[in-house]
Order: C-alpha cells, then structure tokens, then sequence
C-alpha cells in the first residue's frame, strides 16, 4: 500500500460517545445527549468561531491521563473538551475533514492543556494531558449531533 493509502485507512468509525456544553467561559460543562453544530461552534456553548469552534478528546486517552495523575479515572467534563469520541485515532485525522452526525468538521489544531487542569487533576495535571488534550476543529458544514453518531473521515 502507498503511504497516502495507509494515512486514509482507519479500522472503523469513531463514535461519538459524550457531548459537554459550557454556557459561558469558566462555567462547568453539562451533559447534553444531542447538540446542534452551528457555524461558530455547538449552540449553547462558550465556543470560540473558527478553527477552535469545537474541542475533541480521545475516550481512549482518559485512562491514560487518569493513571498519569493518580487517579482511578475521570469524567469527561474535568477535562472541558465538548466531545468525547471513541473507536478512531483521532491524531491520525489531523488536517482532514469529518462526518460526525450531520456536521462537518476540520480538524486544526491540537488543543493544549491550559495552567487549570493542575487545579482540576491536582499536581503533574498539566503534564498528564500533554499528547492527550485532543483537538481542536472548525465548522466546514453546521449540523446536529446526537450521541452513538459515527465519526468518519470524509
């Protein structure tokens, strides 16, 4: 196989297995079972437009960020990413466009940890979710979302 046929093949879709919104800037994010892509990011949450509208973790990294911090594990929302997807290696979509329900995303940039995660996860938080923070995608076509949505490269 040639590499560019290699860095297109992925096991099977992702899934998308959690949705956390923040109403506003520092707020806890709450569990919604369905959201709504909009241009600038999911409605009803602080999202920024552009190309950190939207934030994505891992599920598989939670038991690697939790172990590196001491802890028997973590929920979602300690973290503050909006979407929590299972199943596909998310760092292997860097750069490429997806299908997550009726969105359409881009991912851009990895999200990096910020100095509040030392707070939330206690001492080496910070440290635990470097290479683990997720990414960070803009809005190509705005859609709603529900949970158990296939993620797939388009």
């Amino acid at each position: 196989m040639s590499l560019k046929a290699l860095l297109e093949t992925h096991h099977a879709p992702g899934r998308l297995d959690w949705i956390g919104l923040r109403a506003e800037r520092l707020a806890p994010l709450r569990y919604a079972a369905e959201a709504l892509i909009a241009e600038a990011g999911l409605e009803g949450d602080h999202s920024r437009p552009g190309k950190r509208a939207v934030t994505l973790i891992q599920a598989e990294h939670l038991p690697v960020i939790a172990a590196l911090c001491g802890h028997e594990a973590l929920a979602p929302e300690v973290l503050r990413r909006n979407l929590v997807i299972s199943g596909i290696n998310l760092s292997a979509l860097r750069g490429r466009e997806v299908t997550l329900g009726e969105a359409r995303l881009r991912f851009t940039t990895v999200c990096a940890p910020c100095s509040r995660m030392e707070k939330a996860l206690g001492q080496g938080g910070y440290n635990a979710m470097r290479g683990h923070g997720g990414w960070c995608a803009e809005v190509i076509h705005p859609g709603a979302i529900r949970i158990g949505d296939r993620l797939t490269p388009a």
